[in-house]
């Protein structure tokens, strides 16, 4: 059962990794075929919660995800409403998630789509994303918990897909209901039915074999399971080949697509969503699969993402991909707002840690 599990985990990667090139190359933004964090914020916008109007697109991609996950667990009967563990501090962590990942401009899954596409700003934040995983595996030993789950109405599990499917008809009618970008990463889209079919694939590939790229650090640095690192590796494989077929390789810190190259605060943004992400218990993809399940709590976490969104660009928090002439940045980059709330971000997070762990009473001799 394990291997056969396996096998589906590295096919999911190899879809993933192949959907993020495929999606860029029919019209997605550069290096971001595939983006949790940024096709959140886009929705976000599109649905007024923010007013930057080159990020404002109801993602297809984000729908698809959500609903391909909820139909395969209706299927499988594995769809289950429950919540009720800690929703407000899960609210929280998302909120902060989303922050660190636009201060680094992409979620781990985007990481590793630039990683493939030979930018070595994501290898730095890769860095920072693993090292935030292992402070999270710290908490972890120290008995770290949110608390359990309840049993819940099967409809309130079904709200937040229902909410998607309104959201599509919106989308695929065009309208006026939500805002559109004209210009920028928010005007730059694959055909929506096809960007839709791909995601509702993946969504189901992904409830499936349980895919999670914090997952695959975690339990390799926890239990030296390298089960769920397989297919963060496959998104790699894929992708890199991908681009290396299209001749859309770039090797360099510089002159990435929707990128900047502060290292420390690639490095720090990182930290906060590996952290963020360890102490949710997944990553930002996997928590929107979990709310296909009817993970009452992934989806309270999946509002904080979109408020986080919001407040990241309504206060200037989110940094812009950097303009680069004759070897000097004009524009882009992180802002001093942005910085401030990566180190808010982490020390929240760390103070979640400490709070929510119980140390392992000593027996008696």
């Amino acid at each position: 059962m394990k291997k056969k599990n396996l096998i589906l985990v590295v096919v999911t990667g190899l879809a993933l990794g192949a959907a993020g090139v495929g999606l860029m190359l029919l019209g997605n933004p550069a290096n971001m075929g595939f983006c949790i964090a940024c096709f959140v914020r886009d929705t976000s916008g599109a649905l007024h919660l923010h007013s930057a109007p080159v990020v404002q697109y109801a993602r297809p991609e984000i729908i698809g995800l959500l609903l391909g996950s909820f139909i395969v667990s209706l299927v499988t009967k594995e769809f289950k409403a429950r919540g009720g563990s800690s929703p407000l501090t899960r609210f929280v962590l998302g909120f902060f998630v989303m922050i660190t990942a636009l201060v680094f401009l992409g979620c781990p899954l985007r990481m590793v789509l630039r990683m493939a596409a030979g930018d070595l700003n994501a290898w730095v934040g890769l860095v920072g994303f693993v090292l935030g995983v292992y402070i999270g595996t710290l908490f972890l030993k120290n008995g770290y918990s949110l608390g359990r789950t309840y049993k819940k109405n099967a409809v309130e599990g079904a709200i937040m897909p229902a909410t998607q499917v309104v959201l599509l008809v919106l989308l695929a009618t065009g309208s006026s209901l939500l805002a559109w970008s004209e210009s920028g990463p928010g005007a730059a889209r694959a055909p929506m039915w096809i960007a839709l079919v791909i995601a509702l694939i993946i969504g189901g590939l992904a409830q499936r074999s349980r895919i999670c790229q914090m997952g695959g650090f975690r339990d390799l640095i926890m239990l030296k399971d390298p089960h769920l690192f397989w297919g963060g590796l496959a998104i790699f494989v894929a992708a890199l080949v991908f681009n290396l077929a299209a001749s859309t390789f770039n090797l360099g810190f510089q002159n990435q697509p929707i990128a900047h190259s502060e290292h420390l605060w690639n490095l720090l943004a990182m930290v906060g969503v590996g952290l963020g992400s360890a102490l949710l218990g997944g990553c930002p993809m996997r928590q929107l699969v979990l709310t296909g399940t009817g993970n009452v709590d992934s989806a309270i976490t999946m509002l904080g993402f979109l408020v986080g969104a919001a407040f990241a660009h309504n206060f200037g928090l989110a940094s812009g991909g950097e303009k680069i002439e004759e070897g000097v940045r004009v524009s882009g980059g992180t802002t001093e707002a942005g910085r401030i709330a990566v180190i808010v971000a982490i020390v929240i997070m760390l103070v979640i840690g400490f709070a929510y762990s119980k140390k392992k009473e000593t027996a008696e001799a």
